[in-house]
């Protein structure tokens, strides 16, 4: 029994696993191994390679690839048309398939429309890319990227909210009201 929707026109190769309330759309190829969770929105013209794996309700705009190597958690937003690669030097006559390197985009991240992600980064938890950028290195948990080569321009609540803080270190969520402090190691939700 089928748990997911699927346009018509989405090609879903065998030996896929695909979550309960997971909506795929028009044009879209789900390549054999990969593992997508549940509540997933997978814009047009996407393809996932074998063995992405994907959390429960990640969304993923229109016309972004998912190479193998790529590991997202829940709640990651990819914006539209952003990009991952799989491997440091490609060359179309040398065959590197066992020179992937894995990315991990952590839990809550959003990465913005047209970014690209060079592969062997990790993208931080809450962590939000801004569109365009190029990701060259890690990404710390709730920081705020930018540019190209993309560097830190500061930090952001799970809400998306970029963050002020006071003399304590102490920044609040404008929507949520959620407090989060700031220290050598970077950010972390308090309570």
């Amino acid at each position: 029994m089928i748990k997911y929707t699927a346009h018509p026109s989405a090609v879903i190769d065998e030996d896929c696993e695909i979550g309960e309330g997971t909506k795929i759309w028009h044009f879209c190829h789900i390549m054999t191994g990969s593992k997508i969770g549940k509540r997933c929105n997978i814009g047009q013209n996407v393809v996932i390679s074998p063995k992405v794996v994907l959390g429960d309700n990640v969304k993923i705009q229109n016309n972004v690839s998912i190479y193998t190597g790529v590991i997202c958690e829940d709640d990651v937003f990819l914006g539209p048309s952003m990009v991952f690669t799989n491997v440091i030097n490609p060359r179309s006559a040398i065959v590197r398939k066992d020179a992937y390197r894995e990315t991990i985009v952590r839990k809550g991240a959003s990465i913005g429309a047209n970014a690209t992600v060079v592969c062997g980064n990790e993208i931080g938890r809450y962590a939000m890319i801004g569109a365009g950028a190029v990701i060259t290195k890690e990404v710390a948990a709730y920081a705020l990227v930018y540019g190209n080569p993309a560097r830190q321009n500061g930090w952001v609540s799970e809400f998306g909210h970029k963050l002020t803080f006071d003399s304590e270190g102490i920044g609040i969520c404008p929507e949520s009201g959620e407090q989060y402090l700031l220290s050598n190691e970077g950010v972390k939700k308090l309570g």
